[in-house]
């Protein structure tokens, strides 16, 4: 078989001849090459003597990058022509009203899935606007597994379904699509966007914040089939309309530009590297190695999700005792390995390791839980 080759996605950098090897959930990090094509094109962009942050939104420099940015996404991942992409703001955090505000179309209620934290920031919002059907739910086992399909207990009348393909902070991905007929199928896609081939025509709508696989914080992504945007109150909010936004181009008010502008060389980026077929790949090596690191430590770290739902994205472990995940911490740190200290509602260790994160990273990382492992267990 022949050995996997990786791009050099030169993320890390070098600080008093350290390397560094960043393992933010977000933002997080960006591959070396966008970084420094930005730097450069950051006083002039391509002769025209403005930064891109200097730029009217509606002049022509900026219009084009902003179109190039959406026509690299379509290719991507092969957005049908009747799915319109918005580049928005307020984060994932504001979707999370937005969309029973514009999906609901006068029905009572919406199914919703629960598989960790931000599951449950979703539903506490929906439930200010419909009736919410939880359809399944993992937090019987302290959110730990993605509960299977036959179980769910869909409602043909609702509004849609909304699920998480990805939690960030429990590390519990779905590794299929749910399959729910005619009713629109809603995902949040914030922390594995563009890191494996999505069928986007099975989807109503996707949304994503950018700070993870897309660029800097600053701008949220939706993909929304073109037969569900128009139908919220009149009365809603003018920013708050799906409509009003797509009906402007995504520049009704003025857009995250900066944001807009990296996130298209990182579009770029991935197309240079082989697409997201070939990303996928690297993602699936990188998370095998942590997940090999762990299974094999005998027990001296822990990763609390079910093996089949294991995040490649995001990989949460820890220890016996939280002296010694303090003690893990501080010498990746010392080692330049940072930001691993887990979220504060899950404690213990998160690695987090999306697409420009490059395999020497993790290997880096791996290396390091085997030399602490013998030297603690």
């Amino acid at each position: 078989m022949q050995a996997l080759r990786f791009p050099e996605f030169l993320s890390e950098c070098e600080l008093n001849d350290m390397t560094i090897f960043n393992f933010s959930a977000g933002p997080a990090v960006l591959p070396k090459d966008v970084l420094q094509q930005a730097q450069a094109e950051l006083l002039d962009w391509h002769g025209s003597g403005m930064s891109v942050m200097e730029m009217s939104h509606r002049g022509k420099e900026y219009m084009g990058i902003q179109a190039q940015a959406e026509a690299d996404l379509r290719e991507l991942m092969g957005i049908p022509s009747n799915y319109k992409v918005l580049f928005l703001q307020g984060g994932a955090s504001q979707q999370f009203s937005m969309i029973p505000l514009n999906l609901l179309r006068g029905r009572a209620s919406a199914d919703y899935v629960n598989t960790g934290i931000w599951s449950r920031k979703a539903i506490a919002e929906a439930k200010k606007f419909s009736y919410v059907n939880e359809v399944a739910s993992s937090a019987d086992m302290n959110f730990s597994y993605v509960p299977a399909f036959d179980t769910w207990k869909l409602d043909r009348e609702a509004a849609y379904v909304h699920y998480v393909a990805n939690e960030t902070i429990g590390g519990v991905e779905f590794n299929w699509t749910p399959n729910t007929g005619d009713v629109p199928l809603v995902s949040d896609m914030s922390s594995n966007i563009l890191s494996r081939p999505v069928d986007v025509w099975k989807y109503g709508l996707i949304y994503a914040g950018a700070q993870k696989n897309i660029g800097p914080a600053g701008l949220t992504l939706v993909i929304v089939r073109d037969d569900l945007i128009g139908h919220a109150d009149p009365r809603l909010p003018t920013m708050l309309d799906y409509k009003i936004h797509n009906d402007n181009e995504s520049m009704y008010n003025t857009p995250p530009t900066f944001s807009i502008y990296m996130a298209g060389l990182v579009f770029q980026w991935l197309k240079k590297n082989g697409g997201i077929g070939v990303m996928e790949k690297h993602n699936v090596a990188k998370a095998d190695l942590l997940y090999d690191a762990i299974d094999a430590s005998n027990g001296f770290y822990h990763c609390p999700v079910n093996r089949a739902d294991r995040s490649r994205m995001n990989v949460p472990f820890r220890t016996a005792d939280a002296k010694t995940d303090a003690g893990f911490i501080r010498q990746a740190e010392e080692r330049g390995m940072l930001q691993l200290k887990g979220h504060k509602l899950a404690g213990g260790m998160r690695a987090s390791i999306y697409n420009a994160m490059p395999f020497e990273g993790v290997r880096a990382l791996a290396d390091f839980m085997n030399e602490f492992a013998r030297s603690n267990g």
